[in-house]
């Protein structure tokens, strides 16, 4: 098959995934879709949850592995959009839709890029994964099915980047801190005010720079993003409840970060989770040297996906504009699709991991 062939194929089952609603935590008729596709291509689809695989014929356990993924699920649309969102609606070529560029245009190009390599010899494995909870980073999500996959060595993630290769990605942790103070009667000077106590933590979250600053990442970014206290007018507030985002780069665990956190505020401090971690491939891996040579500019990410979860190197690698996703009227052109598909090829064909 030509590349415009694998790029219509593709195009076509986007536009079918698009019309078939897949929010996050809801994307039971999608992974059907994926599995009917993988079924109907000839390869042996595996699923759990709705989590869908298939491994390239000839695996050998003896040879490395590249893993191919993206994932199925969407955000719920915002209100401002002004066309049907479930609607794949191709104008002057741009094909519209929930999901359409984050990342059905990633999801639905490797896909036929996994056809295009299993018809080809080969000095590597191939595994081709569409996962569900990506957008949410949820239990039932890649973190089910990486247990189920054979031994991977790297990851190409299929999320909008323009076909650059970002090579590093910052990871996220959500901390929730608490300032006490003690209750009072407003009118008279007593009790201690929360608010007050928590002054000088938020000033520090804003001002407090980290030592270590990413080439590609650059440091690790702090934000407190909601505040609440008080229960009412009269009375002193004995409590004051805050959310900080934290973005952290490759050069920091998590758990490094909460560690600088705790030490130098007063308020209470506690992490939802440690488990999405800032990921990056080495510049000089040599599927990030053949990005080079074809012309593409690595850089950082500042965008979450399932490369947080992943033990192993992985980039992100895909068609669309990250800037698209999550936007009203949300799109991908057509002529992405099937450019991502012949820089996919170019990539992968006589690769050497």
């Amino acid at each position: 098959m030509e590349t415009s062939e694998y790029a219509d194929e593709a195009v076509a089952m986007l536009r079918e995934l698009i019309a078939t609603p897949s929010v996050s935590r809801d994307e039971c008729a999608a992974a059907d879709i994926m599995e009917h596709r993988i079924k109907g291509y000839g390869f042996d689809c595996h699923r759990r949850g709705n989590n869908v695989w298939a491994v390239a014929p000839d695996y050998d356990p003896a040879r490395p592995t590249i893993l191919l993924n993206a994932h199925i699920d969407t955000v719920k649309p915002v209100s401002s959009w002004t066309r049907d969102p479930f609607s794949p609606d191709i104008v002057d070529g741009r094909l519209y839709g929930l999901g359409s560029n984050d990342c059905g245009g990633g999801l639905c190009s490797l896909l036929q890029t996994f056809r295009w390599a299993s018809t080809v010899c080969r000095s590597y494995n191939l595994v081709y994964l569409a996962s569900a909870e990506e957008e949410v980073s949820g239990k039932n999500g890649i973190s089910l099915v990486l247990p189920d996959l054979p031994h991977i060595d790297v990851a190409i993630v299929g999320e909008p980047t323009g076909m650059q290769p970002a090579i590093a990605e910052k990871g996220l942790m959500v901390l929730d801190m608490t300032a006490r103070g003690k209750s009072g009667h407003a009118a008279r000077n007593e009790g201690v005010n929360a608010i007050y106590e928590a002054l000088p933590d938020i000033e520090w979250v804003r001002d407090y720079k980290f030592q270590r600053v990413s080439q590609y990442l650059g440091p690790v970014k702090m934000t407190v993003t909601v505040i609440n206290a008080g229960t009412q007018h009269n009375v002193i507030p004995d409590e004051c409840r805050m959310l900080v985002d934290v973005r952290t780069n490759e050069l920091y665990t998590n758990h490094e970060v909460f560690d600088i956190i705790r030490h130098n505020v007063k308020s209470d401090v506690e992490a939802h989770s440690f488990r999405l971690q800032s990921s990056h491939i080495d510049s000089g891996h040599p599927l990030v040297r053949r990005c080079v040579a074809m012309g593409m500019t690595p850089y950082g990410s500042p965008t979450l996906s399932d490369q947080a979860l992943m033990p192993f190197p992985s980039f992100k690698l895909g068609p669309g504009e990250s800037s698209r996703s999550h936007s009203a009227d949300e799109f991908i052109l057509i002529s992405e699709i099937e450019d991502a598909i012949g820089k996919y090829i170019a990539l992968l064909d006589g690769a050497e991991i």
